[in-house]
């Protein structure tokens, strides 16, 4: 943050003093991209003029009032593209060999030939198509994979979907991994619940790196009980963290990750400086990288 420092005060805060801290307060930068102290602190930002995620999630900050307001928000796209869609793909190779298997067998010193499955040829939908879903997607093609989508509006010819739908439960029949990376919107929320489930080809797994938001709990704990899907793998969920006596923790065909998909080392480092180059722009009067529009809840483009 030195490169800010010198060009304006800057105060660091937790979410207790943040509203304090937002009093005469040109600009905000959300570090921790998981805070819901934001509604809380608003009514002491006198005179916010931005807002920035640290994040490319940005539903912690799309409450009422700063939907309403003047605040430009961004956010951070593009830092953990290539990291959450390189964790999509070993989630798959994990399911696809059975490498959770292996290692129980390799703790009970069992020498156990069994076959394993080819991802090659195998079928993806990615539901969100974002960058990060794109980034999904360029990565499992090059796997061999068969990739589609499914996003706010239909389209063929897509240079990395290829075919795009809009219709969730047309798509989802088709699938042997579904992929989640839609943001958190009102239109998204708990979209996976026990009809999207149950569209789903029993063998197919579903993999979470989008919110925990997305999905009804419940009716996807019923899907895996009941064979309805074959697994899943979460690096998001609902609630957050995980309690240790819930029940997902002990399903067998469940994977799970404490919502580090994208955190490389250094990813730090590189949300910082986003947030700087950005804080160039802003000092200089250039437009904003990654503008959020407020009303879809999300970068569009």
């Amino acid at each position: 943050m030195a490169p800010v420092a010198r060009r304006a005060t800057v105060r660091y805060t937790e979410a207790a003093g943040l509203a304090d801290a937002l009093r005469g307060a040109d600009a905000l930068f959300v570090y921790d991209f998981l805070t819901r102290a934001i509604p809380a602190a608003w009514p002491a930002a006198d005179r916010l003029r931005w807002l920035h995620m640290g994040s490319t999630g940005v539903d912690p900050a799309m409450f009422p009032e700063l939907r309403a307001s003047e605040v430009v928000v961004t956010n951070t796209r593009g830092v953990f593209d290539t990291a959450i869609a390189e964790y999509v793909l070993g989630q798959i190779l994990g399911f696809a060999k059975d490498l959770a298997g292996s290692l129980r067998l390799q703790q009970r010193h069992e020498w156990h030939h069994r076959e394993s499955e080819r991802i090659a040829g195998a079928s993806v939908l990615i539901v969100g198509t974002g960058p990060i879903g794109r980034s999904v997607a360029r990565l499992l093609r090059a796997a061999g994979m068969t990739v589609r989508a499914v996003g706010r509006r239909a389209r063929t010819s897509d240079p990395d979907f290829g075919a795009v739908g809009a219709d969730l439960y047309a798509e989802l029949p088709a699938a042997d991994y579904v992929v989640a990376v839609a943001p958190l919107t009102a239109q998204t929320r708990k979209m996976f619940d026990a009809r999207a489930f149950a569209a789903m080809k029993p063998h197919a797994r579903f993999i979470n790196v989008g919110r925990g938001e997305l999905v009804v709990t419940d009716d996807l704990i019923a899907a895996l009980t009941t064979g309805s899907i074959s697994g899943a793998a979460l690096d998001v969920v609902n609630p957050e963290p995980l309690p240790a006596e819930h029940p997902l923790w002990d399903l067998p065909n469940v994977r799970i990750t404490p919502h580090n998909s994208g955190d490389f080392i250094g990813w730090r480092t590189a949300v910082v400086t986003a947030f700087t180059e950005n804080f160039d722009n802003w000092i200089a009067g250039r437009p904003l990288n990654n503008v959020v529009d407020k009303e879809l809840g999300y970068v569009p483009g």
